[in-house]
C-alpha cells in the first residue's frame, strides 16, 4: 500500500556530497519507484530562530516555514529523520528544528488537571538514520544510543509516532566508496518498502 512519507534531511551543512544527503536522495528514490509520495524538508535550506523562552514555545506563532514544515508532517503516514551525529547528539539545528516543529497544540496538548499530554501524531510511524564516525556497535553498546533513544521517547513517540525504527551507520568517515554503496542500497531498499 502506497504511503506518504516525509524525509527530514537534518545535516545542518547543505553541500551536496555530504553523505546523509545520498542517504536522504536514495531513500526518495527508492520510495518513489515503490509508488510512494515523497515530500522533503531540508533543514539546512530553512530559516529560523532558535527558541529562548518558554513562552515562545509555548504560544508564538511559528513562522512561514515552520507552519509548512508542519502541514508536512501533518500529512505524512511516516517520516524519515536523517541527521550525523555530532557530540553524541544530533546537530544543534535539528534540536531547533525540532523545537519550533513539535509544539503544543500541533504534536502534543495537555489535557485536564493532571497535565497528562495528548499525543496528536499519532497513526504514523518513523525510521531514524543517523551516521557517525564511531563503529555502530560502541555507539549501541558502550552509549547505549542514548541521543537516538531521546530522539525517539522524548520527541517522536511523546507526540504518538510510532513505530519508530532506527538504523544507525557506524565507520563512516573511514568507509570506502563500496561499503557506501552498500548503504545506499539498503537505505533504497527501505525506501521502497516505505520502512
Amino acid at each position: 500500500m502506497a504511503k506518504r512519507i516525509l524525509i527530514i534531511d537534518g545535516h545542518p551543512d547543505a553541500r551536496s556530497e555530504r553523505y546523509v544527503h545520498a542517504l536522504s536522495k536514495a531513500y526518495c528514490d527508492g520510495a518513489r519507484t515503490a509508488g510512494h509520495e515523497v515530500n522533503s524538508i531540508i533543514v539546512s535550506e530553512l530559516e529560523f530562530s532558535i527558541l529562548r523562552r518558554v513562552e515562545e514555545f509555548n504560544s508564538e506563532t511559528p513562522s512561514a516555514e515552520i507552519q509548512q514544515a508542519q502541514k508536512l508532517i501533518a500529512d505524512a503516514d511516516h517520516l524519515v529523520v536523517l541527521f550525523p551525529l555530532w557530540l553524541g547528539s544530533m546537530p544543534a539545528l535539528l534540536k531547533g528544528f525540532f523545537e519550533q516543529v513539535f509544539r503544543p497544540q500541533f504534536a502534543f496538548d495537555y489535557e485536564g488537571s493532571g497535565r497528562i499530554p495528548r499525543k496528536l501524531l499519532k497513526g504514523k510511524s518513523a525510521r531514524i538514520i543517523v551516521t557517525m564516525g564511531m563503529p555502530a556497535l560502541v555507539y549501541r553498546l558502550y552509549f547505549r544510543s542514548h541521543s537516538l533513544k531521546s530522539l525517539e521517547r522524548n520527541v517522536l513517540s511523546f507526540c504518538g509516532i510510532r513505530p519508530i525504527r532506527a538504523t544507525v551507520i557506524g565507520n563512516i568517515g573511514s568507509a570506502d566508496s563500496a561499503r557506501r554503496g552498500r548503504w545506499l542500497s539498503k537505505i533504497q531498499e527501505l525506501g521502497g518498502r516505505g520502512k
